[in-house]
């Protein structure tokens, strides 16, 4: 201490000056792009993207999107699909709140998706209608996820815009997938082990 000020007092004042000098009004640029605009090239670097993370891509119309999803199903699958799904699904199994032990047995899962990332190749579920609760796209081994072409954004800040910052989000860029120390790869560990996106529009 000296002459009545000890360092905590000295700590203190230099972070009050801090934060004043903080307060001070900042010139931010907002010349950044505001519209979103679906462009035939993003929809293509997202179905590469997507691709390369080893997941399926099935590009096709819209209004072949349910015999996509039926050819993409193993021969009497039975999946679990969400409430809101606009898609009639074969074998489909309605989420009742059904148990890790009850999707573990079935099959896969079919969803919608709320937005796909073309930079990152990352499809973005909020788990709304046609989506359902996260148990369902993390359990089941297969994991069907329709996503229409005027869904797809050129980026992170793009999609960020989309989605309510007040609703849970997954993220998911492929199939499940670790390594080890050796650098083996295994699919499966924490979710599912094939992915297959069908992009469409």
């Amino acid at each position: 201490m000296r002459d009545g000020v000890s360092a905590r007092d000295d700590i203190l004042r230099d972070v009050r000056r801090a934060v004043g000098e903080a307060r001070r009004p900042v010139d931010v640029p907002r010349d950044y792009r505001r519209e979103r605009v679906v462009e035939a090239a993003t929809v293509d670097l997202f179905a590469e993207r997507v691709a390369d993370y080893r997941a399926e891509v099935v590009r096709c119309s819209l209004d072949e999107v349910e015999a996509r999803i039926a050819a993409a199903l193993p021969p009497h699958a039975q999946v679990v699909v969400p409430d809101g799904l606009p898609w009639a699904v074969p074998g489909a199994v309605p989420d009742d709140r059904l148990t890790p032990a009850h999707l573990d047995g079935l099959d896969g899962v079919v969803t919608g998706a709320t937005v796909g990332i073309a930079e990152t190749g990352t499809i973005v579920l909020s788990h709304g209608p046609g989506e359902g609760r996260r148990a369902i796209t993390l359990v089941p081994d297969l994991h069907v996820c329709v996503v229409r072409a005027d869904q797809v954004v050129a980026g992170v800040p793009d999609a960020i815009r989309l989605l309510d910052p007040t609703r849970p989000t997954t993220w998911i860029s492929g199939p499940s997938a670790t390594s080890d120390i050796e650098l083996d790869r295994v699919e499966g560990v924490h979710g599912p082990r094939t992915l297959l996106v069908i992009l469409a529009g």
